[in-house]
């Protein structure tokens, strides 16, 4: 890497400023059906036709289209007849709606819900507390009944989470060798893309998928196949409630809601219900211990600010909740991907 000198500053805050452009580009052709259509046409097409079909102008679906170019989720071809626009692979993978990989409920989400209570990080710097009062004129105290304020809101929450796990589950469950865990219950398992996942690659397992009964609710009825007979639902409040006795408990994106007073209360309990000789998987995103980075861990720990009473974590910072409560053989395994597994045993 060359020296600071090298370092066109200018270029790199101009960069920065437009990450906002860049996102909103991608949200929009995603709303908009651009990418699906592409994938049900078969072939390129026109900027007008593409426009025509979505009800859209032609003067604005044409710049779209070619902004997704710059950004190489569009290609397009130069003919006698015009320009026409086709998928690239990072678009037919990731934001057709129909692809196992599909990002696109997460996508919408971030656009409709998280960008919204972003417009408002200068408050939550200052205040120090979540913008959903602000951004959609509810309580905040509860930051999941925010959340979950309406049953579409609590969908499109649910469905993002399970197109993450889509394509990260895997990498988090594969970090240590789970399978002499036979019982799991996966604690805020939310619409259930995690759990199964789990059973995929660890037949011989059943997880119960434990959360507020709404949430139950919905991933029984809309998120878990009824045919997926190794996994079960549990209707309740974790921080309220009892927790079951089962060998392992995951806890997937949970503790980074929460403050450390709320996490160790959790834990204590999950220990406590815990079998002898059993564990807690903490599937989280990981600061650096210096705090330096992953940027996209920054930025989470950010949008816990904005959105819940939480933050992102170091490894170390981890390991002290969990041995606080009683846990002991705390690993650490850095995924090389969006999240991180620690795997603490009782």
């Amino acid at each position: 890497m060359g020296s600071t000198e090298d370092l066109d500053y200018p270029q790199i805050i101009l960069q920065y400023s437009n990450g906002f452009l860049v996102s909103k580009i991608m949200f929009t052709a995603c709303e908009l059906g651009v990418f699906d259509l592409l994938l049900e046409s078969g072939q390129p097409l026109s900027s007008d036709a593409i426009a025509a079909r979505l009800g859209t102008s032609a003067i604005g679906m044409e710049r779209l289209l070619d902004a997704c170019v710059g950004l190489k989720l569009l290609a397009v071809e130069l003919t006698q007849e015009g320009a026409f626009y086709r998928n690239t692979e990072i678009s037919r993978t990731y934001l057709t709606k129909s692809s196992p990989k599909s990002q696109y409920h997460i996508l919408m989400y971030y656009s409709n819900t998280v960008y919204l209570c972003w417009h408002y990080l200068t408050d939550a710097v200052r205040e120090g507390r979540n913008q959903y009062e602000r951004a959609f004129g509810v309580l905040s105290k509860d930051p999941f009944g925010a959340m979950y304020r309406s049953e579409e809101e609590m969908l499109k929450f649910l469905a993002g989470q399970n197109s993450v796990w889509g394509i990260c589950g895997r990498d988090v469950l594969a970090a240590f060798d789970l399978s002499a865990f036979t019982r799991i219950y996966d604690l805020g398992g939310g619409g259930g893309a995690l759990a199964r996942e789990y059973v995929s690659l660890y037949p011989n397992c059943t997880v119960t998928i434990y959360d507020l009964p709404k949430v139950v609710q919905v991933a029984k009825e809309r998120l878990v196949p009824p045919e997926e007979q190794r996994i079960a639902f549990h209707e309740g409040d974790f921080f309220k409630d009892s927790i079951p006795e089962a060998e392992l408990y995951i806890l997937s994106k949970i503790l980074h809601d929460w403050d450390d007073e709320k996490c160790r209360q959790l834990l204590a309990k999950v220990h406590t219900a815990c079998r002898p000789g059993g564990g807690v998987l903490l599937v989280e995103s990981l600061l650096s211990e210096d705090r330096s980075g992953p940027v996209e861990t920054q930025l989470y720990s950010m949008n816990m600010l904005v959105q819940t009473e939480g933050k992102e974590r170091t490894a170390a910072e981890y390991r002290k909740l969990l041995e606080a409560v009683g846990f002991r053989e705390v690993q650490v395994k850095r995924t090389g991907r969006l999240y991180d597994a620690v795997l603490g045993r009782k």
